[in-house]
């Protein structure tokens, strides 16, 4: 009966690690045009912001109602001069008190083997406000303390604040904890102070997505390297004891694409999922804890 259990969970997606039970289901879909490949969605005062790599990087700001998302006619360009500034976001970290930092990660070669990481930290109100970083990008950080990538998110741990960020790749993965104000000064993640707390973590990390009620970080992954999705609830406090990613619950979706984002909406019940997939790029998802 027991190895039977295992089989049915594992074939509903839904692996019995210890802690909370919770599931992921997906509830209707749409297509978001004019983002080009949206690399993820940040939820902030009742508007949902998704970013993408147009011909230049751009956030577009919507409105959630139910199932459907409404285009504000609110759009940012991450451009300074008109020239692409952050041309693949791939974070928003927004916390309402603290700074707000925007991740860029940029393939270097082909093979995907060679990545430049980029921190920026940003007058997030007056971005909202003029639509340009033109007079909001306050300064140029090198994420160089990464291995893969950069996709920047707040965390807290221990009644602080921190700048939390994993590697894409499937080799050395880590989440790494930044302190955002010696972060909002540094020109490199390397140096002193500025990396706090690390883990190590399981491969092909798009995003991630903190849940304070829960004291739960939500790994945003492919099972695959750009395909198939996969969220996996992690415990952040026993994480950062052991040095190793502590599961409470890994979910995979039977969806093909590259799942890029994710994020909670008003309540702890629904959610918004977004890939990189020019239609269909939008999921609306309910979540049963």
């Amino acid at each position: 009966m027991k190895t039977l259990l295992f089989v049915v969970v594992c074939i509903l997606g839904i692996l019995p690690f210890s802690g909370f039970d919770v599931t992921v289901t997906l509830s209707a879909s749409t297509t978001i045009d004019s983002l080009g490949a949206c690399q993820g969605v940040s939820y902030q005062a009742g508007k949902a912001y998704l970013y993408g790599d147009r011909e230049v990087g751009v956030i577009r700001a919507y409105t959630v109602n139910k199932d459907v998302l409404k285009y504000t006619g609110q759009e940012i360009r991450l451009t300074v001069d008109g020239k692409d500034v952050i041309n693949h976001p791939t974070g928003i970290a927004y916390n309402k008190t603290g700074p707000t930092f925007i991740g860029n990660s940029i393939r270097m070669n082909p093979e995907g083997t060679k990545w430049r990481a980029v921190i920026y930290l940003v007058n997030w109100a007056g971005l909202l406000r003029t639509g340009t970083l033109d007079g909001n990008l306050l300064s140029t950080i090198d994420d160089d303390a990464c291995i893969q990538g950069t996709r920047p998110e707040y965390v807290q741990y221990q009644n602080k604040w921190y700048v939390a960020t994993a590697d894409y790749g499937d080799k050395a993965n880590e989440v790494r904890l930044y302190d955002p104000v010696l972060l909002a000064k540094a020109q490199k993640t390397s140096e002193p102070g500025v990396v706090v707390k690390k883990f190590t973590c399981s491969p092909w990390v798009q995003n991630l997505h903190w849940i304070p009620s829960k004291d739960v970080l939500v790994l945003i992954q492919n099972q695959i390297e750009g395909r198939r999705w996969r969220f996996t609830f992690v415990d952040l406090k026993k994480s950062i004891a052991s040095g190793k990613q502590e599961v409470i619950r890994e979910i995979d979706l039977d969806k093909a694409d590259e799942l890029e984002g994710f994020t909670i909406l008003n309540d702890l019940k629904s959610g918004l999922a977004v890939t990189s997939s020019r239609t269909n790029n939008v999921h609306f998802m309910n979540l049963n804890w």
